[in-house]
Formats: structure tokens, C-alpha cells, sequence
């Protein structure tokens, strides 16, 4: 056959490619799954919870205006926070996973291109058995073409985006996650060195009550059992000195570790005067949550990816079209490889289409049906307990502002009480055994309203999390 003659042919099948393709095309178009939307849900108009000066903020309220810890204005908490973004092992998994699912979606972009590989060998043939002792060479170069008359690779890649929006979500949630730990131990830490500072002055009060103790019973005007009440009034409260130092230590390792360094090489100074910031949170509503919590933008995303692939899983009902082209050329020298007489080209067309399968594909769209009912389920309980996060803290901040003057009453109730106590024993009016309750209701009293100052602040951190943090999708319109 002459060149004209393969390139007459090849012009016929390059025209029925085409016509395929048209045909494709527009049976594609029958093919093209809804688009998608979101999954329904009934939010709330307000919080239940919320108090009635809660008013809704304007855009530009302080989560969103930069880093949310930096509210309480404690400049050590800034400075590990900012320590945790770098450094946190979990935080640096999570963007790990985030580049991995971007390149994920370039893999799947790159599918949608025609692909070309280029081949090309040389050998030497000799010997008494060889027929054409000689040199060979020769030169490949192929093109093929997957197009997506089904919306399959579209679907692959759509769904490969949305996940890694949730990728993306998930690592805002790694973030949130470990600013929120960080700053829940960090409080706790400062709470247990105010309560240190107590114990220790609260030790002091009672080594001084155990010499009054003693000098009374060697003058001989109390029983040998009120020395004895004293000695284990002050032990007790060594011991619980111990005690909140051990958890102190604890608290101080938790924070190392989310700042990516071994606690052997970590340390916080105790502070023994700490003044506990307590910041207004902004106000929101609960449709705000549907773009602000992270956990729930991965949640609908997720949703996105599984819809996508229903779509990917439906269009292997039809059939899958491949074209191809290829170029090769070949002789006994380079010369002869490079000489354009020499080369054969080719052009093909394949379409393969499943017949029976004994409903395996139905099974596949069914299986790809309910794993998308199972996310927009798993989706929407992300976002009743959204809703049920913020009502929680919102009615632990109220119950903790209303126990503020009762907590502080108590305290000047309780200390009052155990210095009159003190003072009537001093004088021979009381017992011993009394000076120790009232002064262990004035040392609970006091203990209480520290670990009260300290769920204030936990509160907040906890309100700030439910509440998503300031974060923001650049997806979500």
C-alpha cells in the first residue's frame, strides 16, 4: 500500500473516532449526574443557651480577626501558641495529609490529558546461526487518549477535590485541636501554681498553729490530743502541697509535648501572682457554625466526595472509548531511524463495553449510594453536636458567672470563721478539733474559688472551639 493509500485510511478512521466520539458525547450528556448540594439540616434561629445580651457580632469580630488565644492577653500563652503551629507533631500530620490529598487531585487532572511515551532500542546480531548478521535500531513514540464522554475521570477528580478540602478542614481541626489543649493546660498550670502559693502560705499558717498548740499543752492548759490535731492538720496539708505539685509536673510535660519538645528539656517558671483574664467571646448564631467549625466542613465535604463518586460508579454502564496514534521508525543504523522513509505510523480506535456481569456494577453504584447516605448521616450528627457543644458552654459560662458572688461570700465567710476560731482558742473558749474545721472549710473555700477562676477560663477555650475558632473555608461562599 502506498503513503497515500495509509494516509486515505487513516483519515477514514480518524473521521469515525470523531463521529464515535460525537456520538459519545452526546449520550454523555444523558449520563451527567445532578449537581450537587449540600445535605439538608434544620438549624436553629438562636441558641437556647445564649444570654439575652449575646448579640450577634459583625463580621469582623475578634475570632476572626487574628489568632483567638491572644484574647486573654497573656503574652507566655501567645508565645506557646505560636510554638504549638510550628512545631506540634500532630498539627505537622495533618499537613502532611493535606499535600498528599493535593497531589491526589493533580493525579487525577493529569488523567484527563492525552498521555505520550517515547521508546527506542538498539541491538547487534551475530553468530554462525544468525540468518542477517547486522545492526538494528529502532524508535517508538505513542499517543493515547481516554476521553471523558462519561464524566468517570471528572467524577474522580471531583471527588478527589473534595476530599482534600477536607484535608484541608481537618487540619484547621489539628490546629484548633492543639491551641485548645495548649491552652487548657497552660490555665490549669497557672491554677495549680496559685494554688501552690496557698498551700504553702496555708503550711506556714499551720506550723504556727502547731507551736501554739504545743506551748499550750507544755504549759499544761490543753490536752496532748489538740498537738496531736494540729500535727496531722499540717501534714494533711503538706501532703495535698505535694500533691498539686505532681499535678503541676504533669500539666508542664502535656504542654512540652504539644510544643513538639521532650519535657526533660522544657520547663515554666511558677507564677505565684497570676491575674486570670476572662474574655467576652463574640456572639454568633447557629448558621455560622455551618462555615466556621472545621470538623463540619469536613464532614460536608466528605459528603461531596462520596456524591462524586455515585457518578464515577454509574458511568460504568457505558462503555469506555480509548484513541491512539503511534509513530515508529527503524533501520540497521541511527541514520536509517532518523530517514523519514523508513517510519510507520498508526492510528486506533478501541471501545470495550461489559455485557453481564451478574449485577456487579448495579452493586457498586449501591455500594458508592450508601456510603454517601452514611456521610450526610455522619453529617449531620457533626452538626447537632456542634449545636449541642456551643448550648453546653454557654450554660457553663452563665452557671459560672452566677456562682461568682457566692463563691467569693463564702470565701470571706469561711476565713472569717476560722480567725475568730483561732482567736477563741487562743483564749481558752474553744476546743482545738474546732479551730481545725473552720480552718478546713476556709482552706476548701478558697481552693474552690481558684479551680472556679480556672473553669472560667476552660469555659471560654471550650465556647471558642465549639464556636469553630475564626476559621474559614476558601471554598464556602
Amino acid at each position: 500500500m502506498t503513503v497515500s493509500a495509509l494516509a486515505r485510511a487513516g483519515l477514514r478512521t480518524a473521521t469515525r473516532a470523531v463521529i464515535v466520539a460525537a456520538m459519545g458525547a452526546v449520550l454523555g450528556g444523558c449520563s451527567t449526574p445532578p449537581a450537587y448540594s449540600p445535605p439538608s439540616i434544620t438549624v436553629p434561629g438562636a441558641f437556647k443557651e445564649a444570654p439575652a445580651t449575646w448579640i450577634p457580632a459583625a463580621p469582623a469580630d475578634a475570632l476572626d480577626r487574628g489568632p483567638w488565644w491572644e484574647m486573654f492577653g497573656d503574652e507566655e500563652l501567645n508565645r506557646l501558641a505560636a510554638q504549638v503551629q510550628l512545631s506540634n507533631q500532630n498539627i505537622a500530620a495533618a499537613v502532611a495529609a493535606y499535600r498528599q490529598a493535593q497531589a491526589v487531585v493533580r493525579q487525577g487532572q493529569a488523567g484527563l490529558l492525552p498521555g505520550a511515551r517515547l521508546s527506542g532500542g538498539a541491538s547487534r546480531v551475530g553468530g554462525d546461526g544468525a540468518s542477517r548478521p547486522g545492526n538494528s535500531a529502532q524508535a517508538t513514540l505513542t499517543a493515547d487518549w481516554e476521553p471523558d464522554f462519561w464524566g468517570r475521570l471528572a467524577g474522580s477528580v471531583s471527588s478527589a477535590q473534595a476530599s482534600a478540602q477536607a484535608s484541608q478542614a481537618d487540619l484547621a481541626s489539628a490546629r484548633l485541636s492543639a491551641a485548645g489543649a495548649l491552652a487548657s493546660a497552660y490555665f490549669q498550670l497557672r491554677e495549680a501554681d496559685e494554688e501552690l502559693a496557698l498551700l504553702a502560705a496555708t503550711v506556714q499558717g499551720y506550723e504556727r498553729n502547731l507551736q501554739i498548740a504545743r506551748n499550750r499543752y507544755a504549759a499544761g492548759v490543753v490536752a496532748e490530743t489538740d498537738v496531736l490535731q494540729a500535727r496531722t492538720q499540717l501534714v494533711n496539708a503538706q501532703a495535698e502541697l505535694v500533691s498539686v505539685r505532681q499535678s503541676r509536673s504533669r500539666l508542664e510535660h502535656a504542654i512540652a509535648v504539644l510544643t513538639g519538645q521532650a519535657p526533660a528539656g522544657f520547663a515554666l517558671a511558677p507564677v505565684a501572682s497570676w491575674s486570670a483574664s476572662v474574655p467576652a467571646v463574640p456572639a454568633t448564631v447557629p448558621s455560622a457554625l455551618l462555615q466556621r467549625r472545621p470538623d463540619i466542613a469536613s464532614a460536608e465535604r466528605a459528603v461531596a466526595a462520596a456524591d462524586a463518586q455515585v457518578g464515577v460508579q454509574q458511568s460504568a454502564y457505558f462503555p469506555s472509548i480509548n484513541l491512539g496514534a503511534s509513530l515508529g521508525t527503524g533501520g540497521s543504523s541511527l541514520a536509517d531511524v532518523l530517514r523519514a522513509s523508513t517510519s510507520v505510523w498508526s492510528l486506533g480506535l478501541s471501545v470495550a463495553q461489559t455485557l453481564f456481569d451478574a449485577g456487579a456494577t448495579t452493586a457498586r453504584v449501591q455500594q458508592a449510594q450508601a456510603a454517601r447516605e452514611a456521610r450526610v448521616a455522619r453529617y449531620r450528627q457533626t452538626v447537632l453536636e456542634a449545636f449541642q457543644g456551643v448550648e453546653d458552654q454557654l450554660a457553663a459560662l452563665r452557671a459560672l458567672q452566677d456562682q461568682e458572688p457566692l463563691r467569693r461570700e463564702a470565701v470571706a465567710a469561711a476565713e472569717r470563721a476560722a480567725q475568730q476560731q483561732l482567736n477563741r482558742y487562743r483564749a481558752g473558749q474553744v476546743s482545738y478539733s474546732e479551730v481545725v474545721a473552720a480552718q478546713a472549710s476556709a482552706l476548701a473555700s478558697q481552693r474552690a474559688l481558684l479551680q472556679w477562676r480556672v473553669n472560667r477560663q476552660l469555659a471560654v477555650v471550650a465556647l471558642v472551639q465549639a464556636l469553630g475558632g475564626g476559621w474559614h473555608s476558601d471554598w464556602q461562599k
